[in-house]
């Protein structure tokens, strides 16, 4: 059985609210969190990988591309590799590292979030299928036993073992 075990059981917790100031949400969204780097990582994700066609794609200024670019791979989540067109200068492809790979889950939610409550009459306006069977791609939580997680009220927040709380956390935590 894959329990997570920690010393600030839920039990220990009680019903006290507790902030962590490493979160991981937070931390990522510093990086991530704004509207033209999750369109960047979006064409990344179908291929595209030049930044004419990043431009032509997202429609972002040329200057907010470059900086959105930059920062991506000062974070990790794209390496540059070069390459040349015959007659022109060395250039560079942005590809995906394995850490931006792992970014493809949460676009892929935010996309059938925005499907299900933003799209119009007509439908999404993109529908992914897998290329093996054709079969439209959904998304599902699992635990790790392999039960089904239909929502947030099924799950239990604890702190993890890198966690470090807040002072009101750890205040709240002691007095119980």
């Amino acid at each position: 059985m894959a329990t997570y075990d920690a010393d600030m059981s839920e039990a220990a917790l009680g019903n006290v609210s507790f902030r962590v100031e490493n979160c991981s949400i937070e931390r990522a969204l510093a990086i991530v969190g704004e509207k033209w780097t999750l369109l960047v990582l979006r064409e990344a994700f179908s291929g595209v990988r030049r930044f004419a066609d990043m431009q032509a794609a997202t429609g972002a200024p040329r200057q907010v591309l470059s900086a959105r670019l930059t920062r991506l791979v000062e974070e990790g989540l794209l390496r540059k590799v070069p390459y040349r067109e015959p007659g022109q200068r060395q250039r560079d492809e942005y590809r995906l590292t394995q850490m931006g790979l792992d970014l493809y889950p949460a676009l892929i939610a935010l996309m059938h979030w925005g499907d299900r409550h933003l799209a119009g009459q007509e439908g999404p306006p993109v529908i992914l299928t897998h290329r093996g069977c054709g079969a439209v791609v959904e998304q599902h939580f699992r635990c790790a036993e392999g039960h089904q997680v239909p929502g947030p009220r099924e799950v239990t927040r604890l702190p993890g073992p890198g966690a470090r709380l807040s002072a009101a956390a750890r205040a709240g935590s002691a007095g119980d």
